[in-house]
């Protein structure tokens, strides 16, 4: 059992990697481990995490390196590891603005700590969402971008490339590009 990081594709994969088709199980970031397995494999020294070089560019333009190991890779060094198959309906990961539009919209509501698709919506997928790099990337600018966030129950797909800033009360259907 592995783990593979985004950091770790060379960018000819990327797009395979992104691919739920092809790689259906997803990390959730959630460990439970062993007390004394850990304590064990730390005095046995045979804890080996590999370091990730991860490039990345600061506001400035600066390019610098962030060095990291990803915790949950730690499972190879462990007897009798395994991993459990979270249903994709329980697993909603906010790492762009494009997964917190989805989030923050009428897709979902919170209940008892899950979030629930809404059952006004159509089709059991939820939309592809693609909030253009150079307007979107923080939150801040992000959020400063949405009058209020648009009614999504219709939507099939979003690619936002330009300049663009939605009103209030704004509802998206099928395919949009802008």
């Amino acid at each position: 059992l592995r783990l593979l990081e985004a950091a770790q594709v060379p960018k000819e994969h990327e797009e395979d990697f992104k691919s739920v088709k092809k790689f259906n199980v997803f990390n959730t970031n959630n460990l439970w481990m062993s007390l004394p397995a850990i304590k064990r494999v730390v005095e046995e020294n045979t804890l080996d995490m590999e370091i990730i070089v991860n490039p990345k560019q600061l506001d400035g333009g600066v390019n610098v390196y962030q060095l990291e190991t990803a915790v949950g890779a730690a499972m190879k060094c462990f007897d009798n590891a395994s991993g459990i198959n979270v249903p994709r309906s329980r697993f909603l990961p906010v790492k762009k603005t494009s997964d917190l539009l989805l989030v923050m919209s009428n897709l979902y509501t919170l209940d008892h700590g899950s979030l629930i698709m809404s059952p006004k919506r159509m089709f059991p997928s939820t939309p592809l969402v693609k909030l253009g790099e150079n307007n979107f990337k923080k939150v801040s600018d992000f959020l400063s971008r949405f009058g209020s966030i648009p009614d999504l129950l219709e939507l099939d797909h979003i690619t936002v490339s330009g300049d663009v800033t939605f009103g209030r009360g704004v509802q998206l259907y099928r395919v949009s590009f802008l």
